[in-house]
């Protein structure tokens, strides 16, 4: 096992600055999404389970590129006319304890 260094700065928020033993990386998203830069220039988009700790990793290509771009247009738009509906599908996995 090797050692590992990581640093996590926040810029805006759901944008952060990663430095690592690598180098620098980038990173937009939140919890269950993330699109990632890294210092060699790799793209890759990780989709997680939030409170799990499963997720999936699999490079950035120009498909998956236009189904974000197009799901994030889609989600503004219906966040325009219905926002309490998109809260509530935004949170559905979340227990209702309180």
């Amino acid at each position: 096992m090797g050692l590992r260094f990581q640093k996590r700065i926040k810029i805006l928020p759901g944008v952060y600055i990663n430095l690592s033993k690598s180098g620098v990386s980038a990173s937009v998203g939140g919890h269950g999404a993330t699109v990632n830069v890294g210092a060699d220039g790799r793209r890759m988009v990780t989709l997680g389970i939030p409170g799990t700790g499963l997720s999936y990793r699999v490079p950035l290509s120009g498909t998956i590129f236009v189904g974000i771009i197009a799901l994030a247009v889609l989600a503004g738009l219906a966040y325009l006319l219905k926002p309490d509906l998109v809260r509530e599908g935004l949170h559905w996995w979340q227990p209702k304890w309180f």
